[in-house]
This record gives C-alpha cells, sequence and structure tokens, in this order.
C-alpha cells in the first residue's frame, strides 16, 4: 500500500481563508463621525436647556410647569406677563449667538488667525461711533433708534476696512488687520471726544456699549432678522471654499476654489453678521472668539461643521451667559457682554497656549 499524501493547500483556498486588513483610517474614521454625532445631540440639549433656563430665570424665577401653562393658555396672567417678557431676549440671544460664532468662524478661516474675531473689522468701533454721532447731532433717543444707527455704521466700517485691505492687487491680510486697528483707534478717540463733552450722550451710549439682551423688543429681532440670514447663506455656501483656502492660495486655485472671491465673500458674510448683531444687543466680545475655539476641538478643521455647529454652541453660549448675568446679582442684572468676558478670556489664554506649541 501506498501512504495517501496529504493534498496542499492551493494559493486560491489560503486567499479565501486569509482576513482581509482594514483599511487604514477606517476606525478613526468611524470614531471621529460618532464623536461628531455625540457632539451634535449634546450641543443641541444644551441648546434647549439654555432656552428654558432663559424663559424660566429672572428677577422672578418661574418654573417649568409655569412655563409650560403660559405655552397652554392656563397660567396665571401675570405668570403670563413675565414669561413672556422674556421671549424677545430670548430670540435675540439665539440670533446674536449664532451671528458672533458664525462670523467669528469666518474671521478665523478668511485670516487663518486663531486669535480674529469680528471686532477685527472694527464693526464694535464702527456702530458705536455711528450711535455716538447720531445722538449728539441728530437727537437719536431710544434703543431703537441707536439699532437703526448702529447697522450701517458697522456695515461701513467692515466695507472701509475691506477696501483698505484689498487695496493692492489682491487682498492683504496684514493690510486689513493693520486697517482694522487704525479705523478702531480713530473712531475710539472720536467717541471719547464726543461723551466727554457731552454728558447726555455719554448717559446714553453707556448703557449700550456693554453689551445686553434686555430692554429690546420684537421689533429689533425682525429688523435686523434679513442680514442675519443673508450673512448665514453666505457662509455656509463659502464653507467648501475655505477649505481649500485652509491649504493655502496656490493650492486651493487647484482644487478650483477663488481665493480672492472666498475671501471677499467671507469677509462680507462676517460683516453682515456681526453688524446685526451689534446693532441689536449691542457690542458682546469673546462670543466670536471662544466658541470657534470650543467648536474645532470638538468636530476638527471641517468649516463645513465648524459654520454649523458654530450656529448651535454660539446660542447655547450667549443665552446661558444672559441667565448668569440675570441670577448672580439677583434681582438686579450683570449685563450680558460682561459675563462673556468673564467666559472668552480663559478661552483667549487658552488658545494663546495652542499657538505657542504651533508658532
Amino acid at each position: 500500500m501506498t501512504p495517501t499524501s496529504t493534498p496542499t493547500p492551493t494559493s486560491s483556498s489560503t486567499s479565501r481563508t486569509t482576513t482581509r486588513p482594514r483599511p487604514r483610517g477606517a476606525g478613526t474614521s468611524r470614531a471621529g463621525t460618532a464623536r461628531r454625532v455625540y457632539a451634535l445631540i449634546i450641543g443641541l440639549v444644551v441648546l434647549a436647556l439654555a432656552v428654558i433656563a432663559s424663559v424660566m430665570f429672572g428677577s422672578r424665577t418661574t418654573s417649568f410647569g409655569d412655563v409650560m401653562d403660559v405655552l397652554s393658555g392656563t397660567a396665571d396672567p401675570y405668570v403670563a406677563t413675565v414669561v413672556e417678557s422674556r421671549y424677545p431676549r430670548t430670540a435675540l440671544g439665539l440670533l446674536a449667538g449664532l451671528c458672533l460664532a458664525v462670523a467669528g468662524t469666518l474671521m478665523q478661516g478668511v485670516t487663518r488667525n486663531p486669535l480674529a474675531d469680528p471686532g477685527l473689522l472694527g464693526i464694535n468701533a464702527g456702530a458705536s461711533a455711528s450711535i455716538v454721532a447720531a445722538t449728539a447731532f441728530l437727537g437719536a433717543s431710544g434703543r431703537s433708534d441707536t439699532m437703526w444707527w448702529a447697522l450701517p455704521g458697522a456695515l461701513l466700517a467692515g466695507l472701509l476696512v475691506h477696501a483698505i485691505g484689498s487695496a493692492g492687487a489682491s487682498t492683504s491680510l496684514v493690510r486689513l488687520v493693520l486697517a482694522g486697528a487704525v479705523l478702531s483707534a480713530v473712531l475710539m478717540a472720536f467717541i471719547q471726544a464726543v461723551t466727554l463733552s457731552r454728558p447726555k450722550v455719554f448717559d446714553s451710549y453707556r448703557y449700550w456699549v456693554v453689551g445686553a439682551l434686555g430692554g429690546r423688543d420684537f421689533d429689533v429681532f425682525l429688523s435686523v432678522l434679513p442680514f442675519a440670514v443673508v450673512g448665514f447663506c453666505v457662509a455656509v455656501l463659502l464653507a467648501p471654499g475655505l477649505n481649500a483656502l485652509a491649504l493655502g492660495d496656490e493650492s486651493a486655485a487647484s482644487l478650483g476654489a477663488n481665493p480672492l472671491l472666498v475671501r471677499a465673500g467671507g469677509l462680507f458674510s462676517a460683516t453682515l453678521l456681526s453688524a446685526a448683531a451689534t446693532a441689536a444687543v449691542g457690542p458682546i466680545a469673546f462670543v466670536g472668539l471662544a466658541v470657534p475655539h470650543i467648536v474645532r476641538a470638538l468636530v476638527g478643521v471641517d468649516f463645513r461643521l465648524q459654520v454649523a455647529f458654530s450656529a448651535i454652541a454660539g446660542p447655547a453660549l450667549l443665552l446661558l451667559a444672559d441667565v448668569v448675568g440675570r441670577i448672580v446679582l439677583r434681582p438686579q442684572e450683570l449685563m450680558v457682554g460682561v459675563v462673556t468676558a468673564f467666559v472668552g478670556a480663559p478661552a483667549l489664554l487658552m488658545a494663546v497656549r495652542r499657538m505657542k506649541g504651533n508658532a
């Protein structure tokens, strides 16, 4: 008898039994997607809680049941009046937070500067100077008048800075920043000269310049809403171009993007958004600086995601800051611009710390 030979496996059978290696980066991609989904869910939950807290808390605290009774029409008239008086400031907080956060994201993307914020274009100074001039020389008074004067002043300042920055063959980021700094310094000198020489103007101006959500009605919200909608739509359309622009002008052009058009559109959108927010609630600092850093740490460097998440994180941060301002000095209120400054200062320090490692 001859021994039976053991068949040797062929190459085809070996290839069928060998486990295919997982593509490199597949696990990382799934983890990144899951993290973004979790961040989106958490952001929406925080935003919903911020809206509820903004309606509930104030000089007189109401319960969640009171809010539900007001919505159903069965609440006590006094409670209904208290709750409904908080609707305009909540709506303005949502709109202004979105505008400032998205404008900050655009500014940091266009200038490629992680410390850029809407104030870089001199928008706050332009709005302030316009209000002071209208109050001193044209007799403007009241929040509605100041809002209508702040809006063109903010827009003109942003457009003037952009015109100076693009005076050459192409838009110079250094020239843009310098133009914003110079214009802001000149306008602030004008503001100081007028307010110091006219005490009544100073009394009217000092309540607006801190930044607050209270004391406004839905007319202010509806007046600036079209500017905010146009600015946000432009930001959404420009997000893919900002991704290409982050690689440099030459790389962006090779990918089919127009660097000049993307940069000009980003500055135009940031100007509209910042002007709308500043005219409605006054100059509120650090929201446009802090939120893009928070969002970038959660979703990465994709500007499509940054714009979308900034539209959630910005309103949540501003509303929570407003709620804190109502609680800490109850029955009085601390202006939301003061609270955001305390929140934004640590964000600025963290940004500088991160820049030190990437210099």
